[in-house]
Protein backbone atom coordinates (compact mmCIF):
# COMPACT_ATOMS: atom_id res chain seq x y z
CA UNK A 1 0.00 0.00 0.00
CA UNK A 2 1.48 3.53 -1.13
CA UNK A 3 1.84 5.86 1.98
CA UNK A 4 0.34 9.29 1.93
CA UNK A 5 4.08 10.73 0.56
CA UNK A 6 4.01 8.46 -2.40
CA UNK A 7 0.27 9.53 -3.21
CA UNK A 8 1.49 12.95 -3.40
CA UNK A 9 4.77 12.11 -5.40
CA UNK A 10 2.42 10.36 -7.75
CA UNK A 11 0.42 13.37 -8.34
CA UNK A 12 2.88 16.08 -8.50
CA UNK A 13 4.34 14.67 -11.64
CA UNK A 14 1.03 12.72 -13.19
CA UNK A 15 -1.33 15.51 -12.80
CA UNK A 16 -3.22 16.33 -15.62
CA UNK A 17 -4.23 19.55 -14.58
CA UNK A 18 -0.26 20.41 -13.91
CA UNK A 19 0.67 19.04 -17.30
CA UNK A 20 -1.78 21.04 -19.12
CA UNK A 21 -0.64 24.38 -17.33
CA UNK A 22 -4.04 24.87 -15.83
CA UNK A 23 -5.50 26.97 -13.12
CA UNK A 24 -7.22 24.74 -10.46
CA UNK A 25 -10.17 27.24 -9.57
CA UNK A 26 -10.41 28.89 -6.34
CA UNK A 27 -13.86 26.93 -5.91
CA UNK A 28 -12.09 23.95 -5.00
CA UNK A 29 -10.13 25.41 -1.92
CA UNK A 30 -10.60 22.84 0.45
CA UNK A 31 -12.11 20.07 -1.79
CA UNK A 32 -7.88 18.78 -2.79
CA UNK A 33 -7.37 15.21 -1.27
CA UNK A 34 -4.57 16.30 1.34
CA UNK A 35 -2.82 13.33 -0.24
CA UNK A 36 -2.70 15.33 -3.33
CA UNK A 37 -1.32 18.94 -1.67
CA UNK A 38 1.98 20.36 -2.19
CA UNK A 39 3.20 21.13 0.72
CA UNK A 40 5.82 24.16 1.30
CA UNK A 41 7.73 25.83 3.72
CA UNK A 42 8.45 29.52 3.37
CA UNK A 43 12.37 30.66 4.57
CA UNK A 44 12.80 34.02 5.62
CA UNK A 45 8.93 35.44 6.55
CA UNK A 46 10.41 39.16 7.82
CA UNK A 47 8.96 41.21 4.34
CA UNK A 48 8.60 39.80 0.89
CA UNK A 49 8.33 35.89 2.53
CA UNK A 50 4.68 37.42 3.90
CA UNK A 51 3.79 38.03 0.36
CA UNK A 52 4.81 34.03 -0.24
CA UNK A 53 2.86 33.01 2.57
CA UNK A 54 -0.59 34.82 1.32
CA UNK A 55 0.20 33.87 -2.34
CA UNK A 56 0.84 30.24 -1.64
CA UNK A 57 -1.55 29.45 0.69
CA UNK A 58 -4.56 31.22 -1.20
CA UNK A 59 -3.84 27.92 -3.92
CA UNK A 60 -6.16 25.39 -3.29
CA UNK A 61 -3.78 22.58 -4.33
CA UNK A 62 -0.58 24.22 -1.70
CA UNK A 63 -0.99 23.46 2.00
CA UNK A 64 2.03 25.60 4.24
CA UNK A 65 3.42 23.55 6.93
CA UNK A 66 6.08 25.29 8.00
CA UNK A 67 8.02 28.89 8.62
CA UNK A 68 11.38 29.74 9.02
CA UNK A 69 13.76 32.85 10.18
CA UNK A 70 16.47 34.12 12.07
CA UNK A 71 14.43 36.41 13.93
CA UNK A 72 11.88 35.49 16.26
CA UNK A 73 9.87 38.72 16.32
CA UNK A 74 9.21 38.13 12.69
CA UNK A 75 8.73 34.38 12.67
CA UNK A 76 6.29 34.52 15.65
CA UNK A 77 4.14 37.12 13.86
CA UNK A 78 3.60 35.48 10.77
CA UNK A 79 3.17 31.71 12.54
CA UNK A 80 0.08 33.69 14.34
CA UNK A 81 -0.88 34.95 10.77
CA UNK A 82 -0.55 31.56 9.15
CA UNK A 83 -3.00 30.17 11.48
CA UNK A 84 -5.22 32.36 12.32
CA UNK A 85 -6.05 34.24 8.85
CA UNK A 86 -4.43 32.26 5.72
CA UNK A 87 -4.57 29.09 7.01
CA UNK A 88 -7.10 29.09 9.46
CA UNK A 89 -6.86 25.73 12.11
CA UNK A 90 -4.03 23.96 10.55
CA UNK A 91 -1.28 23.85 12.33
CA UNK A 92 2.57 25.75 10.94
CA UNK A 93 5.87 24.64 12.18
CA UNK A 94 8.33 26.84 13.30
CA UNK A 95 12.28 26.72 12.93
CA UNK A 96 15.35 29.49 12.95
CA UNK A 97 17.53 27.50 11.14
CA UNK A 98 16.11 26.60 7.72
CA UNK A 99 18.01 23.28 7.48
CA UNK A 100 15.76 21.46 9.32
CA UNK A 101 13.41 22.03 6.84
CA UNK A 102 15.71 20.65 4.44
CA UNK A 103 15.66 17.79 6.28
CA UNK A 104 11.79 16.97 6.35
CA UNK A 105 10.85 14.39 3.66
CA UNK A 106 7.42 15.67 3.69
CA UNK A 107 7.81 18.89 2.34
CA UNK A 108 7.84 19.16 -1.72
CA UNK A 109 9.06 22.69 -2.42
CA UNK A 110 10.36 25.50 -0.45
CA UNK A 111 9.61 29.58 -0.90
CA UNK A 112 12.88 31.71 -0.11
CA UNK A 113 12.37 35.73 1.10
CA UNK A 114 15.94 36.21 2.58
CA UNK A 115 18.27 38.63 2.26
CA UNK A 116 20.06 38.80 -1.23
CA UNK A 117 23.20 37.09 0.34
CA UNK A 118 21.38 33.82 1.61
CA UNK A 119 19.50 33.47 -1.96
CA UNK A 120 21.85 30.45 -3.72
CA UNK A 121 22.89 29.07 -0.25
CA UNK A 122 19.29 27.85 0.34
CA UNK A 123 18.23 27.08 -2.74
CA UNK A 124 21.50 24.94 -3.68
CA UNK A 125 21.03 22.53 -0.54
CA UNK A 126 17.00 22.51 -1.46
CA UNK A 127 17.69 21.14 -4.95
CA UNK A 128 20.15 18.71 -2.80
CA UNK A 129 17.87 17.76 -0.37
CA UNK A 130 14.87 16.90 -3.23
CA UNK A 131 12.91 20.15 -3.15
CA UNK A 132 12.18 22.44 -5.65
CA UNK A 133 12.91 26.18 -5.38
CA UNK A 134 10.37 29.70 -5.73
CA UNK A 135 13.44 32.06 -4.97
CA UNK A 136 13.39 36.30 -4.28
CA UNK A 137 15.38 38.14 -6.79
CA UNK A 138 18.01 38.67 -7.29
CA UNK A 139 18.87 35.30 -7.96
CA UNK A 140 22.37 35.36 -6.51
CA UNK A 141 25.01 37.45 -4.51
CA UNK A 142 27.47 36.47 -7.23
CA UNK A 143 27.98 35.22 -10.40
CA UNK A 144 29.55 32.14 -9.32
CA UNK A 145 26.60 31.36 -6.72
CA UNK A 146 24.37 31.64 -9.71
CA UNK A 147 26.54 29.09 -11.76
CA UNK A 148 26.74 26.55 -8.54
CA UNK A 149 22.68 27.01 -8.56
CA UNK A 150 21.83 25.75 -11.76
CA UNK A 151 24.52 23.09 -11.36
CA UNK A 152 22.57 22.15 -8.67
CA UNK A 153 19.47 22.01 -9.79
CA UNK A 154 20.58 20.39 -13.28
CA UNK A 155 21.87 17.09 -10.59
CA UNK A 156 19.09 17.16 -8.91
CA UNK A 157 16.80 17.57 -11.55
CA UNK A 158 14.63 19.74 -9.55
CA UNK A 159 12.71 23.00 -10.28
CA UNK A 160 13.00 26.75 -9.71
CA UNK A 161 11.06 29.52 -10.48
CA UNK A 162 12.60 33.17 -9.82
CA UNK A 163 10.01 35.55 -8.08
CA UNK A 164 9.66 38.45 -10.70
CA UNK A 165 5.93 38.72 -10.69
CA UNK A 166 5.73 41.26 -13.36
CA UNK A 167 6.87 38.16 -15.79
CA UNK A 168 3.01 37.00 -15.55
CA UNK A 169 1.51 39.56 -16.43
CA UNK A 170 -0.23 39.89 -20.13
CA UNK A 171 1.93 43.15 -20.96
CA UNK A 172 5.46 41.63 -20.73
CA UNK A 173 3.60 38.66 -22.63
CA UNK A 174 2.51 41.28 -25.46
CA UNK A 175 5.58 43.06 -25.83
CA UNK A 176 7.80 39.83 -26.12
CA UNK A 177 5.10 38.65 -28.85
CA UNK A 178 5.30 42.55 -30.70
CA UNK A 179 9.50 42.29 -30.42
CA UNK A 180 9.51 39.12 -31.37
CA UNK A 181 7.39 39.22 -34.76
CA UNK A 182 9.95 41.51 -36.02
CA UNK A 183 6.99 44.75 -35.76
CA UNK A 184 9.29 47.22 -35.12
CA UNK A 185 12.03 45.69 -37.18
CA UNK A 186 15.29 44.26 -36.01
CA UNK A 187 16.03 45.79 -32.37
CA UNK A 188 19.82 47.22 -32.11
CA UNK A 189 19.45 49.10 -29.47
CA UNK A 190 17.23 48.70 -25.75
CA UNK A 191 17.46 51.06 -23.03
CA UNK A 192 16.67 50.05 -19.15
CA UNK A 193 16.01 52.55 -16.39
CA UNK A 194 14.69 52.88 -13.14
CA UNK A 195 14.22 56.26 -11.51
CA UNK A 196 14.70 56.06 -7.75
CA UNK A 197 17.93 56.67 -5.70
CA UNK A 198 18.21 54.74 -2.15
CA UNK A 199 17.14 56.49 1.24
CA UNK A 200 19.20 58.55 3.01
CA UNK A 201 20.63 55.94 6.31
CA UNK A 202 22.24 57.17 9.14
CA UNK A 203 23.80 54.43 11.07
CA UNK A 204 22.55 54.56 15.07
CA UNK A 205 26.38 53.03 15.64
CA UNK A 206 27.36 49.22 16.92
CA UNK A 207 24.79 47.45 19.27
CA UNK A 208 23.85 44.56 20.96
CA UNK A 209 21.87 42.26 18.67
CA UNK A 210 18.32 41.87 19.94
CA UNK A 211 17.04 39.35 21.86
CA UNK A 212 15.73 36.44 19.52
CA UNK A 213 17.56 37.74 16.43
CA UNK A 214 20.48 35.55 15.16
CA UNK A 215 22.04 38.08 13.72
CA UNK A 216 25.75 35.75 13.21
CA UNK A 217 23.24 33.68 11.44
CA UNK A 218 21.78 36.01 9.46
CA UNK A 219 25.35 37.44 8.11
CA UNK A 220 25.55 33.56 7.57
CA UNK A 221 28.37 33.46 4.13
CA UNK A 222 28.41 37.21 4.20
CA UNK A 223 31.98 38.89 6.32
CA UNK A 224 31.48 39.30 9.93
CA UNK A 225 30.65 42.98 10.95
CA UNK A 226 29.20 44.50 14.48
CA UNK A 227 25.84 44.89 14.35
CA UNK A 228 24.27 47.99 13.24
CA UNK A 229 20.39 48.15 12.54
CA UNK A 230 20.43 49.72 9.33
CA UNK A 231 22.20 47.19 7.97
CA UNK A 232 20.00 44.65 8.60
CA UNK A 233 16.05 44.00 7.81
CA UNK A 234 14.66 46.24 5.43
CA UNK A 235 17.13 48.51 4.59
CA UNK A 236 20.09 45.58 4.28
CA UNK A 237 19.69 45.72 0.25
CA UNK A 238 21.96 49.17 0.48
CA UNK A 239 25.08 47.90 1.74
CA UNK A 240 27.56 45.80 -0.64
CA UNK A 241 28.27 42.97 1.98
CA UNK A 242 24.66 41.83 1.01
CA UNK A 243 23.52 43.02 -2.11
CA UNK A 244 23.61 46.24 -4.90
CA UNK A 245 21.37 48.25 -3.56
CA UNK A 246 18.17 49.91 -6.55
CA UNK A 247 20.01 48.64 -9.52
CA UNK A 248 20.36 44.68 -8.21
CA UNK A 249 16.70 45.31 -6.49
CA UNK A 250 15.30 46.43 -9.83
CA UNK A 251 17.14 45.41 -12.58
CA UNK A 252 15.53 42.00 -13.10
CA UNK A 253 12.42 43.12 -12.86
CA UNK A 254 12.81 44.99 -16.60
CA UNK A 255 15.65 43.38 -17.57
CA UNK A 256 13.37 40.27 -17.96
CA UNK A 257 11.25 41.78 -20.70
CA UNK A 258 14.93 42.51 -22.75
CA UNK A 259 16.17 39.81 -22.65
CA UNK A 260 12.78 37.44 -22.84
CA UNK A 261 12.07 40.22 -26.09
CA UNK A 262 15.33 40.89 -27.51
CA UNK A 263 17.51 38.28 -26.29
CA UNK A 264 20.93 40.33 -26.10
CA UNK A 265 23.45 37.35 -26.38
CA UNK A 266 27.54 37.50 -26.84
CA UNK A 267 28.16 40.05 -24.35
CA UNK A 268 31.52 41.93 -25.15
CA UNK A 269 31.84 45.27 -22.52
CA UNK A 270 30.98 46.91 -19.63
CA UNK A 271 31.34 50.45 -18.63
CA UNK A 272 29.46 51.77 -15.72
CA UNK A 273 29.27 55.23 -14.21
CA UNK A 274 27.89 56.34 -10.68
CA UNK A 275 28.27 57.59 -7.19
CA UNK A 276 27.83 56.49 -3.95
CA UNK A 277 24.80 56.51 -1.95
CA UNK A 278 24.85 59.61 0.26
CA UNK A 279 24.90 58.70 4.02
CA UNK A 280 25.02 55.19 5.67
CA UNK A 281 24.80 52.95 2.31
CA UNK A 282 28.10 52.69 0.21
CA UNK A 283 25.95 50.75 -3.01
CA UNK A 284 25.45 53.48 -5.65
CA UNK A 285 23.52 56.55 -5.19
CA UNK A 286 23.08 56.58 -9.14
CA UNK A 287 23.86 54.41 -11.31
CA UNK A 288 24.55 54.56 -15.58
CA UNK A 289 25.59 51.04 -17.42
CA UNK A 290 26.64 50.36 -21.19
CA UNK A 291 26.79 46.74 -22.31
CA UNK A 292 28.16 46.19 -25.80
CA UNK A 293 26.84 42.88 -26.78
CA UNK A 294 27.31 41.27 -30.42
CA UNK A 295 23.37 41.83 -31.43
CA UNK A 296 22.27 44.95 -29.86
CA UNK A 297 23.63 47.87 -27.70
CA UNK A 298 21.66 48.22 -23.82
CA UNK A 299 22.02 50.66 -22.17
CA UNK A 300 20.94 51.01 -17.89
CA UNK A 301 20.51 54.21 -16.24
CA UNK A 302 19.06 55.56 -13.14
CA UNK A 303 16.98 58.18 -14.81
CA UNK A 304 14.76 58.41 -17.82
CA UNK A 305 16.44 58.21 -21.01
CA UNK A 306 15.54 61.52 -23.10
CA UNK A 307 13.22 59.06 -25.63
CA UNK A 308 9.48 60.17 -25.99
CA UNK A 309 7.53 58.56 -23.35
CA UNK A 310 10.51 57.47 -21.22
CA UNK A 311 10.08 61.02 -18.42
CA UNK A 312 6.17 59.62 -17.82
CA UNK A 313 7.54 56.24 -16.75
CA UNK A 314 9.45 55.48 -13.41
CA UNK A 315 10.98 52.12 -14.77
CA UNK A 316 10.71 51.24 -18.35
CA UNK A 317 12.69 49.66 -21.19
CA UNK A 318 12.48 51.72 -25.04
CA UNK A 319 13.22 49.15 -27.93
CA UNK A 320 14.92 50.85 -30.27
CA UNK A 321 14.31 48.97 -33.87
CA UNK A 322 15.37 49.86 -38.06
CA UNK A 323 11.54 50.16 -38.42
CA UNK A 324 10.08 52.06 -35.15
CA UNK A 325 10.39 52.01 -31.33
CA UNK A 326 8.75 50.21 -28.86
CA UNK A 327 8.26 51.49 -25.06
CA UNK A 328 6.96 49.76 -22.10
CA UNK A 329 6.71 49.78 -18.57
CA UNK A 330 4.63 46.81 -16.23
CA UNK A 331 1.47 47.37 -17.35
CA UNK A 332 1.52 50.24 -20.44
CA UNK A 333 3.05 49.87 -23.76
CA UNK A 334 3.29 52.20 -27.01
CA UNK A 335 4.53 51.44 -30.20
CA UNK A 336 5.96 54.31 -33.10
CA UNK A 337 5.72 53.37 -36.27
CA UNK A 338 5.87 55.52 -39.47
CA UNK A 339 5.16 58.02 -37.10
CA UNK A 340 1.80 56.73 -35.77
CA UNK A 341 2.12 55.75 -32.22
CA UNK A 342 -0.48 52.55 -31.01
CA UNK A 343 -1.01 50.38 -27.82
CA UNK A 344 -0.96 47.21 -29.94
CA UNK A 345 -1.28 45.49 -33.37
CA UNK A 346 -3.97 43.12 -34.00
CA UNK A 347 -1.70 41.72 -37.29
CA UNK A 348 0.55 40.09 -34.78
CA UNK A 349 -0.85 36.84 -33.95
CA UNK A 350 -0.85 35.43 -30.41
CA UNK A 351 1.89 32.76 -29.95
CA UNK A 352 2.88 32.95 -25.98
CA UNK A 353 0.81 31.07 -23.58
CA UNK A 354 -0.89 33.15 -21.11
CA UNK A 355 0.51 33.01 -17.42
CA UNK A 356 -1.94 30.98 -14.50
CA UNK A 357 -0.37 33.00 -12.18
CA UNK A 358 3.29 33.52 -11.23
CA UNK A 359 3.18 31.31 -8.08
CA UNK A 360 0.44 28.73 -10.14
CA UNK A 361 3.21 28.43 -12.77
CA UNK A 362 5.44 27.43 -10.64
CA UNK A 363 3.04 25.11 -8.47
CA UNK A 364 2.14 23.83 -12.43
CA UNK A 365 6.33 22.83 -13.15
CA UNK A 366 6.10 21.19 -9.82
CA UNK A 367 3.45 18.94 -10.62
CA UNK A 368 4.73 18.48 -14.52
CA UNK A 369 8.47 18.07 -13.58
CA UNK A 370 8.93 20.90 -16.26
CA UNK A 371 10.61 24.13 -15.77
CA UNK A 372 8.73 27.24 -15.34
CA UNK A 373 8.81 31.05 -17.78
CA UNK A 374 10.80 32.08 -15.10
CA UNK A 375 13.41 29.51 -14.91
CA UNK A 376 16.58 29.15 -13.35
CA UNK A 377 18.80 28.78 -16.87
CA UNK A 378 17.31 31.93 -18.03
CA UNK A 379 17.23 33.36 -14.74
CA UNK A 380 20.76 33.34 -14.46
CA UNK A 381 21.73 34.69 -17.89
CA UNK A 382 19.03 37.75 -17.56
CA UNK A 383 21.07 38.74 -13.82
CA UNK A 384 24.64 37.88 -14.71
CA UNK A 385 25.26 41.17 -16.28
CA UNK A 386 23.68 43.10 -13.40
CA UNK A 387 26.07 41.64 -11.34
CA UNK A 388 29.28 42.76 -13.69
CA UNK A 389 28.31 46.23 -13.97
CA UNK A 390 28.06 46.29 -10.43
CA UNK A 391 31.60 45.29 -10.61
CA UNK A 392 32.59 47.87 -13.31
CA UNK A 393 31.17 50.70 -10.92
CA UNK A 394 33.02 49.42 -8.18
CA UNK A 395 36.49 49.51 -9.98
CA UNK A 396 35.00 52.73 -12.15
CA UNK A 397 36.72 51.48 -15.55
CA UNK A 398 35.42 49.87 -18.98
CA UNK A 399 35.57 45.96 -18.55
CA UNK A 400 36.27 43.71 -21.25
CA UNK A 401 34.21 40.18 -20.94
CA UNK A 402 34.46 36.75 -22.43
CA UNK A 403 31.17 35.13 -22.66
CA UNK A 404 32.66 31.47 -23.02
CA UNK A 405 34.68 31.54 -20.10
CA UNK A 406 32.81 33.58 -17.78
CA UNK A 407 35.47 35.80 -17.17
CA UNK A 408 37.01 39.67 -17.82
CA UNK A 409 39.69 39.55 -20.58
CA UNK A 410 43.09 39.76 -19.13
CA UNK A 411 41.47 41.71 -15.57
CA UNK A 412 42.69 39.40 -12.28
CA UNK A 413 41.48 42.45 -10.15
CA UNK A 414 37.72 42.30 -11.49
CA UNK A 415 38.04 38.33 -11.60
CA UNK A 416 38.32 38.20 -8.08
CA UNK A 417 34.83 40.35 -7.58
CA UNK A 418 32.97 37.27 -9.57
CA UNK A 419 32.93 35.16 -6.20
CA UNK A 420 33.45 35.80 -2.42
CA UNK A 421 34.89 33.34 -0.57
CA UNK A 422 32.29 32.87 2.48
CA UNK A 423 33.17 32.36 6.44
CA UNK A 424 34.14 29.39 6.98
CA UNK A 425 31.48 27.94 9.09
CA UNK A 426 28.99 29.04 6.58
CA UNK A 427 30.70 27.80 3.09
CA UNK A 428 27.72 25.29 2.81
CA UNK A 429 27.99 24.86 -1.08
CA UNK A 430 31.09 24.41 -3.51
Amino acid sequence: MKTSRNKRRDFIKKSSLGTLGLTILPSLKGKVPPSDLLRIAHIGVGGMGNNHMQWFAALPEVEVVALCDVDAGHLGGSIKRMEQELQPGKKVDAYGDFRHILDRKDIDAISCATPDHWHAQIASLAFEAGKDVYGEKPLSYSVQEGRLMLAALERNQRVFQLGTQIHATDNYHRVAELIMSGAIGRVRTVRLWKNSTPPLLKSSGEQIPPKGFDYDFWLGPAPAAPYIPERTHQTYRYFLNYSGGVYADFWCHIADIAWWAANPTGLKSIEASGNVAEGFANTPGWINVDYEFENLNLYWSTRPPDVPGAAERNIGAYFEGDRGTLICDYETRELTLGGETLTDLPYVAQTLPRSPGHQQDFVNAVKSRTQPESNLAYARKMTLPMHLGLISWRLGRKLEWDPEAESFKGDAEANQFLSRQPRQRWDLIH
